[in-house]
């Protein structure tokens, strides 16, 4: 019996050992899947960088210095801890109105050299600090000054208007009353009779039957008043006396031969003189007073001769005085503003920043009863050492006893996401924080935009003519770079000139696209070797429709020449670019997936990675990864399978034998094995997490692990790091979430297709733009170059030029740009991009505009 025992137990030793092994090794295998993950970069270049939240505690004598000295840095974005009071119960609203007002003082002397046309150059030597009171006494002493300049040299000028008007109304009216006095007797006779000829009546006679008397004017009634009216009202004012008058009334117009300066526009109008001959007392009120109302100035004229010389020889003696007086005031106030303008840029800069120093400290709680100021706010984690030598420094220059606390804070909220750029991917970045701010540490679309933007772009203006064009206007940018970025941009310059390495990639891309399509302004050109293909016999001089026979190797580099103008041309381009298009949208969208994975596995999230990245992963490949498989085996094979009938009966029929339609060894259970995976991954991605769900597995978390929603400014020390901060329980309700989820899984099946056919936009835009460059040279230019006439030729490669500089490098090229933006905002950021964060924003003096005045 013991025996026995103790023969099983030996048998069955070798059999719990090999359990042991097999468990041990399960685990050391699961423990080096982990191992391996772990080892997978976490992308630190491709996030944004790690930001702490941060407290100052600054004495009130050194705060100034401190928040200037920050600000001069650039790193560290304050939090505003009053924002419940109003700009006016802020601690610093006084300095601030100070501020203001002294912005406005500076608007005016900027306005006033402009106005005077003076260009001020600041001065090149060194000039010392002024401080705010100083300068705020200097700008109300020159402000002062010009406005009395002004308000001296308006009366001025009004003064020698009107003595200009004056002289031009003596010199154009004494004309008209010489000729009313020297009037023929004989012109008179038929208007005399046809006028005393209604029943009798000599009181009807009108007033130009009295002018025309001999008679002097005083004996017959008749007055005139004369003046000077802009030209634009002349019409209305004509047409308004003769309706006050009734007709009763004669009025003579003559231009003045120079033009007059409008006091209140400073612009030179010009103005017409008038005479208006009328009777009676009730007349003459009602004319002055049309003339008050349409602003003509009236000027009184003598009807002597003599008189009239003499009043014109004083006109002109005051008009001389005024001229010299004129000319001195405006060169002393030219003077007094050329004395701002050395200096203006330099305070416009002190002012500029003072006001957002002081804005900045009243974003501070300001403390009475320990005289300091409290603040808060994000850095850069890189940046914690620069911000506190730059305090010790701001104490130790304003001499305070009391130095600068600076400590770090728990962060219950998410932090700004902040990205450091330069030149070249600036412009990236500028466009995918467009469509949305990323979210704190999520993965950075931008870093591959710099690759996928311009190469999207390029396969749908491929042509390496027009690449040259866009590649000359982009080197054109980068040449005048320094010049052109000091310089005030319009609106369509200033977005070239911000995207000019944008340019200069897309330029380069369709180049490089371009020689693969063969294309240079649609013609190819034999650049890498002869041609693969030739004539079936002698006969065929030009066999461009049928009798190309291959004879040798393919053509080494992009597309044969040859196909250009054969009856297969367009079949062949068509299937070469649409199933190009397929394979960079289904790996565009591979890479969405895959940074999917990346930000689920920094953020801790592994449902995410269970239940979406591989369902989605196993979904996309198995139909359309299965696809991009089919079409390079069928590129490498040559063959001749109809790739339409075998996708559609692989779900119809996925156990019949594929036939012709067969494209390698084990095709059909494949197939049949990725149907499987495919309908199988669709409860995972929307059912079973769900289950994990409810049964009470997965806490709610926010993403960034120990980030949360912050109620106040205000930290709870009282409260563990890792208790209500770090989890923050919600209550659960299973149909909400479930529908939520079933949703997201509808719209990434249907997504998925969607977003493929989407990738077609690439062949359809491509073959656009070629079929369109084609059409221009061989309609226009082709078309005029064969007749003889060079007149015609000229206007051929005029039009050419034309329309290929607006429409194919203009047209086409903002059209390919914003195909390529939809594709990267939609299709590929979609996948994995969640864009609600939020930017972060120093305070920087390097970042402030003249709008933040």
């Amino acid at each position: 019996m013991f025996s026995c025992r103790r023969e099983q137990n030996l048998n069955s030793a070798p059999k719990d050992l090999r359990r042991k092994q097999n468990l041990r090794s399960d685990r050391r295998g699961g423990k080096e899947m982990d191992d391996f993950l772990d080892k997978l970069p976490e992308m630190d270049l491709m996030r944004s960088e790690k930001m702490t939240l941060v407290q100052l505690i600054i004495p009130v004598e050194s705060a100034h210095r401190c928040v200037t000295y920050l600000g001069e840095l650039g790193l560290l974005q304050f939090r505003d801890l009053n924002a419940d009071k109003s700009p006016f119960q802020r601690t610093f609203a006084t300095q601030v109105k100070r501020c203001g007002e002294m912005s406005r003082k500076l608007r005016f002397f900027k306005d006033q050299i402009d106005k005077a046309g003076l260009r001020c150059l600041p001065r090149h030597e060194l000039e010392p600090d002024i401080e705010l009171g100083d300068l705020e006494r200097q700008l109300a002493e020159h402000e002062h000054e010009v406005l009395e300049m002004n308000s001296n040299s308006e009366k001025l000028r009004l003064t020698y208007n009107e003595l200009l008007e004056f002289k031009i109304v003596l010199q154009k009216a004494s004309g008209f009353l010489v000729s009313s006095n020297a009037h023929a007797i004989g012109d008179e006779t038929e208007l005399h009779e046809s006028t005393y000829s209604n029943n009798g009546f000599i009181e009807n006679s009108s007033l130009l039957e009295q002018e025309m008397r001999h008679e002097p004017l005083n004996q017959s009634g008749l007055r005139f008043i004369s003046g000077i009216i802009n030209k634009d009202k002349l019409l209305k004012f004509e047409r308004m006396l003769f309706r006050a008058t009734r007709g009763n009334m004669l009025f003579n117009q003559t231009p003045s031969d120079e033009e007059i300066m409008d006091p209140s526009t400073s612009e030179m109008v010009e103005k017409i003189v008038f005479v208006v001959f009328f009777s009676g007392e009730q007349a003459r009120t009602k004319i002055l007073k049309i003339c008050e109302a349409f602003g003509a100035n009236c000027y009184p004229v003598p009807e002597d001769t003599t008189k009239q010389r003499q009043l014109t020889r004083e006109v002109l003696s005051r008009l001389s005085d005024l001229e010299a007086t004129l000319d001195a005031g405006t060169r002393h106030r030219n003077n007094a503003l050329n004395a701002v303008g050395y200096s203006l840029t330099k305070w416009m800069t002190t002012v500029r920043r003072e006001k957002a120093v002081y804005d900045t400290l009243n974003m501070l709680n300001f403390d009475v009863t320990k005289k300091c100021l409290v603040g808060e706010g994000w850095c850069p984690t890189f940046a914690k050492t620069q911000i506190h030598e730059v305090l010790q420094r701001a104490t130790f220059d304003s001499n305070s006893q009391v130095g600068v606390i600076f400590h770090v804070m728990q962060a219950v909220e998410s932090p700004p996401t902040y990205f450091r750029t330069n030149k070249l991917t600036n412009a990236f970045q500028e466009i995918i924080d467009a469509y949305g701010v990323a979210r704190y540490q999520e993965a950075n679309p931008a870093v591959y935009s710099v690759v996928t933007y311009p190469f999207l772009f390029a396969v749908m203006f491929g042509d390496w003519g027009h690449g040259l064009c866009l590649l000359l206007g982009a080197l054109y940018l980068l040449a005048r770079e320094r010049k052109l970025s000091t310089q005030k941009l319009g609106s369509f310059m200033e977005m070239l000139f911000g995207g000019r390495y944008v340019i200069l990639l897309m330029a380069l891309f369709s180049i490089y696209c371009g020689l693969i399509y063969n294309e240079f302004f649609s013609v190819p050109f034999h650049i890498f070797g002869g041609s693969a293909y030739r004539c079936r016999d002698t006969t065929c001089s030009d066999a461009y429709t049928t009798g190309l026979v291959k004879y040798r190797d393919p053509y080494p580099f992009g597309v044969d020449p040859s196909w250009r103008g054969s009856r297969t041309e367009l079949p062949y381009l068509n299937s070469l670019k649409m199933k190009m298009s397929i394979l960079l949208g289904i790996a565009q969208m591979n890479l969405g997936l895959i940074l999917s994975f990346f930000n689920a596995r920094f953020f801790g999230s592994s449902l995410d990675i269970r239940y979406q990245f591989i369902p989605q992963m196993i979904f996309l490949n198995s139909l359309f990864g299965y696809l991009s498989l089919l079409i390079i085996i069928k590129w490498c094979t040559g063959s001749q399978a109809d790739l339409y009938h075998v996708m559609i009966y692989m779900f119809l029929s996925p156990t019949e034998e594929l036939g012709e339609n067969e494209l390698f060894w084990g095709q059909r259970p494949l197939q049949a094995r990725f149907c499987y995976c495919l309908w199988h991954s669709l409860p995972f991605h929307g059912c079973f997490s769900q289950n994990l769900l409810h049964s009470g597995k997965f806490t709610w978390r926010f993403q960034g692990r120990t980030y949360g929603v912050l109620g106040t400014s205000e930290v709870d020390l009282d409260v563990e790091p890792d208790s209500a901060r770090g989890h923050q329980e919600e209550e659960f309700n299973f149909s909400e979430i479930f529908v939520h989820q079933l949703i997201h899984s509808i719209e990434f099946v249907l997504g998925s297709v969607s977003n493929t056919a989407s990738y077609l936009r690439l062949w359809a835009l491509s073959l656009a733009h070629s079929e369109l460059s084609t059409v221009f040279y061989e309609k226009v230019l082709l078309l005029a170059w064969g007749y003889e006439n060079i007149l015609i030729r000229l206007i051929g490669v005029v039009v050419f030029a034309f329309a290929t500089a607006f429409i194919l490098l203009m047209m086409e090229t903002l059209s390919a740009f914003l195909h390529a933006l939809r594709l990267h905002w939609v299709e590929f950021m979609g996948k994995f991009f969640h864009g609600d964060g939020y930017k972060f924003k120093p305070f920087s003096f390097a970042l402030i505009s003249d709008d933040d005045e």
